[in-house]
């Protein structure tokens, strides 16, 4: 009982949280993340989140070239001290990572829906990754028979500014991607595993 008053104890009020706030956030099975000093508490996902991120996890390993890593949560990207994010996949520059944590933006996120999460997915975290400059974002949602929405950055275009949504594929419908590298995705496949 005291340990568990220590650990709300150390939950801070009336000011932004910051990632070092994170270190005393109850290990409770909870997914904290923080953007622009806000909390974002998510429970633990769904078999289905699970199995759809980790096909996809697996599908672009098995596509990416040397130089890039495909990780999956959690695993943090801390681009300043009021912001850590954990995202379902991640693509990053091999060289930019660390043991802990990714310091700059990925190269592509991918986020799984999920009833508590899909507000935060669709516009909080989407937003996040646009002015971190994350060129790829994706979202999947496992719901049958699956689909994959994909919004790619035009900053660097003429006339670009922010996300642009590229593609949006259900069922067996395939999606050729091009950024970050080339691979097949078919939205179907990625829910396999939840089928006997």
């Amino acid at each position: 009982m005291r340990a568990m008053t220590s650990q709300q104890a150390s939950i801070p009020t009336g000011r932004p949280f910051t990632v070092d706030d994170l270190e005393g956030m109850p290990d409770d099975g909870n997914r904290y993340e923080i953007i622009d000093g806000t909390l974002i508490v998510s429970p633990a996902p769904s078999w289905e989140h699970q199995e759809m991120g980790f096909a996809a996890g697996i599908r672009l390993r098995a596509a990416c070239p040397r130089e890039l890593r495909v990780l999956i949560a959690p695993f943090a990207v801390q681009t300043a001290f009021d912001n850590e994010v954990q995202p379902d996949v991640l693509v990053a520059r091999f060289t930019d990572l660390r043991s802990k944590n990714l310091p700059t933006p990925p190269v592509m996120v991918a986020e799984v829906l999920s009833r508590s999460t899909q507000l935060h997915d669709r516009n909080t975290k989407k937003a996040h990754y646009e002015r971190m400059g994350v060129p790829v974002y994706w979202l999947l949602d496992p719901t049958e028979p699956g689909s994959l929405t994909v919004f790619e950055h035009r900053a660097m275009e003429i006339g670009g500014g922010g996300y642009e949504q590229v593609a949006h594929v259900v069922g067996d419908e395939e999606y050729a991607a091009r950024r970050p590298f080339p691979v097949t995705v078919v939205p179907a496949r990625l829910l396999d595993g939840t089928r006997p």
